[in-house]
């Protein structure tokens, strides 16, 4: 009886450390693994933009000490860079002749109209969308672009009047969306009329 329980003791402990050393070895094989791993990522990473083989680290110590071909943080009050910057924790440069946006641009103005247009064009299918029962369509077609309309519509505003005339076209969108969201046909389909009536009064106004 001892030695049968002896003998069982004994069986336990082995396979008890049989059970230890192969975890061991498992953990050595997936450090060994994830080493591997590592190593051919570390491979592939870029090199940095502005490093070069053989070239020592470029630095500029608020744009006074340095080889001057890197910017400081902060853009070092400008005292670093070609040109005056818009501020001192700048890195751009001040607006001036040749800057890309200008107030008052034609161009831009023209841009915003046509994004109304487009707007007009996409609210147009929401009735539709409605009486199908395809409220995601509702959705998205008053979140994929009127992002652009928003934008627009505040860029146009000039007036008191024309940013009031504003509002009103903005909430009739949310609740447009909202009554989207709850599946209520009607009270989507006026909401959204009474936001192309506001944009048509807005659109008018410019």
């Amino acid at each position: 009886m001892i030695i049968s329980i002896f003998l069982t003791l004994l069986s336990l402990y082995f396979q008890a450390n049989s059970a230890r050393v192969s975890t061991a070895v498992n953990a050595e094989a997936r450090r060994e693994v994830f080493g591997k791993i590592a190593a051919v990522g570390a491979a592939f990473l870029p090199i940095a933009a502005n490093a070069a083989v053989g070239e020592s680290p470029r630095f500029s110590v608020f744009g006074l000490i340095g080889d001057g071909t890197s910017y400081s943080e902060g853009a070092a009050y400008g005292s670093d860079q070609a040109r005056d910057v818009y501020s001192p924790y700048s890195v751009y440069s001040a607006e001036g002749a040749d800057s890309l946006y200008k107030e008052g641009n034609a161009e831009f103005a023209a841009r915003k109209v046509a994004t109304l247009a487009e707007t007009k064009l996409r609210l147009a299918k929401i009735p539709a969308y409605v009486d199908r029962k395809e409220w995601f369509n509702v959705k998205d077609e008053l979140t994929r672009y009127m992002y652009e309309t928003r934008g627009a519509v505040r860029g146009l505003s000039k007036t008191v009047d024309q940013k009031e005339m504003a509002d009103v076209f903005f909430r009739a969108l949310e609740d447009t969306n909202g009554a989207a969201t709850l599946h209520k046909g009607e009270a989507c389909k006026a909401a959204n009329a009474k936001a192309v009536a506001a944009l048509e009064v807005f659109t008018k106004s410019l």
